[in-house]
C-alpha cells in the first residue's frame, strides 16, 4: 500500500528506545506487529483511514497545548479556506471520534466521551508526571497520552489494538514533529511477560472488558518497575466486601462486561494481586453530559443504553455505570 506513513520511521525513536532500555524481546514483537498492520495484513479499512489522515494539510508552523481540557493545535498564520476544507475533510474521514475533545486550528472535535472529565478526576490521584515513562493501556485516540506528555512525562507509550485510533492519534502526532508519545496497535496480553519498564501505568475502562480480571491486575504489575503506581478506572457497583456484578449478558448493550465489583471488593481484588499502599481517589456516575452522541460520532450512546423511565439503571435494568478511580503502588 502506498502513503506517506512511513511506520519505521514513526517508530524509530520508540524501538531505539526499546533496544537500548534491554527489551530486546519487545523491540522484535513490536517490529513483527507493525510489519503485519502495515504491510503484510493490514485492515480492510486501513487504505480509506490513511487517505483521510494524508488529507490533512500540511502546517509546518503548527504548535501543541497539551495542558488544558481540549487539546489543541494552533498556528501563528490562520489557515487558508482550502486548507480549512481539507482539514474538516481528513477529520470526517477518521469518524467516529470517541475519546477528546481535540481542537486542530480552529476546527473542534467534539467527541462522544468528555474524557477530560475523567482526567480531572484521575489526575489528583497521580504522583507528579514529569520525567516519568508512562503506559496507557487501552488509551483508544490516545486522549490522556496528550494529556500525560503535558503534564511533563518523559515519555509515553499508549497500546490499544484498534487501528482507526491509531490513525486519530497520528493526526495529532503528525503535526508534532517526533514527539516521546506513541501509540501501539497492541494488546496488553502481547506484551512481554514482566516487562518492568514504566513508572506509571494506566488502565482507565478496561478492567470490566476482561474474563479474568485478577490475571489483568497481575498483567498490569509486569509493566511497572519496582515501586511503580498504578493508576485504575473501572466501573463499580455500590455494595460491600465480596460483592460484584455479572450480568447475564449485556450491560449498557456492551457485550462483553465480565465483572463489576464494590470498590472494596476492588481493594481485594488489588491487594491479592500483589499491589499496596491502595487508595480510591474518586467515585463518579457517568451521566449523559459525559457521555453523549455528537456530530463526530454519530451512533448510539449513553442517553440510548438507560431506562428511559428511570436514569439510574441501564436499559437492562441493572445500576446505571458508575466509575471509580484508585491508585496502588508495586512494592519495591
Amino acid at each position: 500500500m502506498s502513503t506517506d506513513f512511513d511506520w519505521r520511521s514513526e517508530y524509530a525513536n520508540l524501538l531505539d528506545w526499546l533496544h537500548d532500555s534491554g527489551r530486546t524481546e519487545w523491540h522484535e514483537q513490536l517490529q513483527q506487529r507493525l510489519t503485519s498492520v502495515f504491510e503484510t495484513h493490514p485492515h480492510g479499512d486501513l487504505p480509506r483511514w490513511m487517505a483521510a489522515l494524508n488529507q490533512l494539510p500540511r502546517i509546518p508552523s503548527a504548535e501543541a497545548d497539551l495542558d488544558q481540557p481540549t487539546v489543541t493545535l494552533t498556528t501563528p498564520e490562520p489557515l487558508t479556506e482550502a486548507q480549512r476544507e481539507q482539514l474538516e475533510q481528513g477529520l470526517r474521514g477518521l469518524m467516529p471520534w470517541r475519546k477528546g475533545p481535540f481542537d486542530f486550528f480552529g476546527t473542534h472535535i467534539d467527541t462522544e466521551w468528555r474524557s477530560d472529565w475523567k482526567w480531572e478526576r484521575v489526575r489528583p490521584g497521580l504522583s507528579d508526571l514529569r520525567g516519568r515513562t508512562v503506559l496507557d493501556v487501552g488509551c483508544g485516540s490516545g486522549y490522556h497520552c496528550w494529556r500525560i506528555l503535558g503534564a511533563g512525562a518523559q515519555r509515553v507509550v499508549g497500546i490499544d489494538p484498534g487501528m482507526l485510533f491509531l490513525m486519530q492519534f497520528q493526526a495529532v502526532r503528525t503535526y508534532l514533529g517526533d514527539p516521546h508519545a506513541h501509540l501501539l496497535p497492541q494488546r496488553l496480553e502481547d506484551l512481554p511477560h514482566q516487562l518492568q519498564l514504566f513508572d506509571t501505568t494506566l488502565s482507565l475502562g478496561v478492567l470490566y472488558h476482561r474474563r479474568s480480571p485478577i490475571d489483568h491486575l497481575i498483567e498490569l504489575k509486569g509493566t511497572l518497575k519496582p515501586g511503580g503506581e498504578l493508576v485504575l478506572e473501572t466501573l463499580v457497583i455500590e455494595g460491600e466486601m465480596g460483592e460484584t456484578l455479572m450480568p447475564e449478558d449485556r450491560y449498557a448493550r456492551m457485550r462483553n462486561v465480565w465483572f463489576i465489583p464494590s470498590v472494596p471488593t476492588l481493594k481485594r481484588w488489588l491487594q491479592r494481586a500483589g499491589y499496596r499502599e491502595i487508595e480510591c481517589v474518586d467515585v463518579t456516575r457517568t451521566t449523559t453530559d459525559e457521555q453523549r452522541a455528537t456530530d463526530w460520532m454519530q451512533f448510539q450512546s449513553l442517553p440510548d443504553f438507560l431506562d428511559p423511565e428511570d436514569e439510574h439503571r441501564t436499559i437492562e435494568g441493572y445500576p446505571a455505570p458508575r466509575r471509580a478511580t484508585l491508585v496502588a503502588r508495586k512494592p519495591a
